[in-house]
């Protein structure tokens, strides 16, 4: 489980892709003293598991469920990549659960600048659009954000400067796709009002 209050943005530094699942490999400034092999870490909101690691790198085995529902196939060296260890008892929960399961690939329409912060405006695919509501919570990249108006499958999220600095959102131009996790709650509330 994370939070998505993203730690780090780090950065692909290679591609291993002679192995049957390609292995990433992700700089970071994060302490990996604390995350061991088997470690769950959310880059940019798809929970993979470190399987190596250096002091400031680990590496992740991607599967093809991972490249076929995630941006990671389109990842090349250098790609910004959102990072968050996952949560330990304790920790400060900010943000909403995000489980790091990505649900599919969003489209960013538009960005259009609102005094210092960023008003961004998404679209994802049609199935998706009942688990959107207004003032509810979705995780675009693994960050954590408040959904401010919807439309169908269009919604409209709002980046506070802190976020558009510390996080790879900045880097999307309008027609690139990013990985979104609908909000756990809104799943499971869904699912218990289906015939």
């Amino acid at each position: 489980m994370f939070t998505g209050l993203i730690r780090d943005v780090g950065s692909v530094m290679r591609i291993d892709t002679t192995r049957p699942d390609p292995r990433y490999y992700i700089r970071t400034k994060i302490d990996l003293a604390r995350e061991g092999i088997g470690a769950s870490i959310s880059c940019s909101g798809c929970c993979l598991t470190v399987v190596e690691k250096g002091d400031d790198w680990f590496s992740v085995d991607v599967s093809p469920e991972t490249l076929r529902v995630t941006s990671l196939g389109a990842w090349v060296t250098g790609t910004p990549v959102n990072i968050e260890p996952s949560l330990r008892l304790g920790d400060e929960m900010g943000g909403h659960i995000v489980s790091g399961h990505v649900d599919g690939l969003a489209v960013l329409e538009s960005v259009v600048q609102d005094a210092g912060s960023y008003h961004l405006k998404i679209s994802v695919p049609s199935a998706f659009e009942k688990f959107i509501a207004s003032k509810g919570s979705v995780a675009l990249e693994g960050v954590s954000l408040t959904v401010n108006e919807v439309d169908k499958n269009i919604f409209g999220v709002t980046i506070i400067p802190h976020t558009w600095t510390h996080t790879n959102l900045s880097q999307f131009q309008v027609g690139e796709k990013m990985n979104f996790e609908i909000d756990m709650l809104a799943r499971y509330v869904a699912r218990r009002f289906e015939s």
